[in-house]
């Protein structure tokens, strides 16, 4: 014991001359300027999100708290638990976890176990040779290198959670937004085989005037080609509902046939004052994961500039040597050796120095992408914010349009019921009417689509 332990302390001595005597021949390179900035002030950042508007939407606490709709949640649930994609992010946490643990592992000892044997036969003489060994090494982290390196690989495992995170929230509002646009397709579906049934009727009464000699013959072909126009507009119904089916099963991860329905919308509420603080942007997963990446960035600065300092590592070997099966029973060590190591760059061409460079890019790579982070978020606040107000006029202005319509159309049919309008006023009557109502179910579906967005972009999770 004592004669490994003077061993250690002359290595030791030896190991920290050595890396004096390397420093003050100027092989190590002066440190860098910190190569990350500040990232407060990437992007300037408004207090609060008022833009012109008084009105801003509730957005609740959550994508799973907005609507109060149990059918919607559960189709959001089993996306959640079986989303193919979803799965994939989840297994690229995983794997990073894994990474994280061997980045740590090269810091730490290791023991390696070996056994070997040989034999020789020279002049009818056998000769044999058996060893058992155990050997350990270390690498000294004197500079911090593999301590940078863990930090980097752990900051990589927290912007890849980001990740998943995220992908987790975009999951589910593709499918609460798939959920809705399969109600949209069943509502104009409905709306179209409303559509049809009306221009039959008028048909019908444009054939028993032509039958009784009040009307034409060309009337009648007008109020045909309304309704064979209006059949093929049901198939084409048809097909989008089934695939916006297709959509939500393929979503929650199961076979994408059509055999899904969802009927109508849930309640839309709203309730909350102007003013939403942009602080609330910063819960959300792709900002924080963009923001790991400068310091996982910044880490392998340090780590590509400690590779420049000398490199110092610990190694022990010990175990039996025989020419018998039998001597390797022997618990002691007959064979036993203690040796430590030190290893600096003197030419490498430059490889190491150009590694910093390289390095110090990919940080400013980095702050770039979540400059760009930023700027997308605030940018879909904003535009979520603006086309709610838009969209809450346009929806008030259908709904009146739709009550006119369908006054007119009214009036309109009793009028050519009288004799006093030709059938193409009553025709076009009709088209306004439903038209009106299409617009305002394709109007009502963007204000979901759009309420979901905004729940998304303000970070608010699920």
């Amino acid at each position: 014991m004592k004669r490994v332990t003077l061993t250690y302390f002359i290595t030791t001595s030896w190991i920290i001359g050595l890396s004096g005597l390397l420093t003050s021949c100027n092989l190590i390179p002066d440190k860098p300027e910190a190569k990350a900035p500040r990232v407060a002030g990437a992007v300037a950042i408004p207090e609060r999100f008022d833009g012109d508007f008084v009105p801003t939407p509730d957005v609740a606490k959550g994508l799973l708290s907005l609507f109060s709709d149990s059918q919607l949640k559960k189709y959001v649930n089993m996306a959640l638990r079986s989303n193919p994609d979803l799965q994939t992010s989840l297994a690229t946490l995983e794997e990073s976890g894994f990474d994280t643990r061997v980045a740590k592992a090269a810091g730490r000892p290791t023991l390696t176990g070996n056994i070997s044997y040989g034999g020789v036969r020279s002049d009818g003489v056998n000769s044999e040779n058996r060893t058992a060994s155990l050997d350990a090494g270390w690498e000294v982290d004197v500079w911090g290198r593999i301590r940078a390196g863990v930090q980097a690989a752990s900051r990589d495992q927290a912007a890849i959670a980001g990740d998943y995170e995220a992908a987790r929230q975009s999951i589910a509002a593709q499918t609460m937004q798939a959920y809705f646009s399969l109600v949209t397709t069943e509502k104009l579906l409905g709306l179209s085989g409303r559509r049809l049934k009306s221009f039959e009727e008028t048909e019908a009464l444009v054939t028993r005037r032509f039958e009784s000699g009040t009307g034409s013959l060309s009337d009648v072909s007008l109020a045909r080609t309304d309704v064979e126009n209006t059949r093929a507009e049901i198939e084409q119904r048809k097909d989008n509902r089934d695939q916006a089916g297709r959509q939500l099963k393929f979503l929650t991860g199961s076979y994408p046939d059509a055999r899904v329905y969802a009927k109508s919308f849930p309640l839309l509420r709203r309730g909350v004052a102007a003013g939403v603080p942009s602080s609330v942007m910063m819960s959300r997963p792709d900002i924080y994961a963009a923001y790991q990446r400068i310091r996982a960035a910044d880490s392998r600065v340090t780590v590509a500039y400690k590779d420049m300092y000398p490199q110092f590592s610990l190694t022990a070997s010990g175990g039996q040597r025989s020419n018998t099966l039998n001597g390797l029973s022997n618990s002691s060590f007959t064979v036993f050796s203690l040796l430590a190591n030190a290893a600096a760059p003197l030419i490498d061409g430059g490889a190491r120095r150009a590694e910093i460079g390289a390095a110090d890019a990919r940080a400013k790579q980095a702050l770039s992408d979540y400059r760009s982070v930023l700027l997308s978020a605030f940018q879909e606040v904003e535009n979520a914010l603006g086309s709610e107000y838009y969209l809450k006029n346009q929806q008030v202005a259908y709904t009146r349009a739709l009550k006119a319509a369908k006054q007119a159309e009214e009036q309109t049919q009793r009028n050519y019921e009288s004799g006093l309008v030709e059938v193409l006023t009553l025709l076009d009557a009709t088209r306004r009417s439903f038209n009106s109502e299409e617009l305002l179910i394709n109007t009502e579906s963007n204000r979901f689509d759009n309420r979901i967005s905004l729940a998304l972009a303000l970070g608010k999770g699920l």
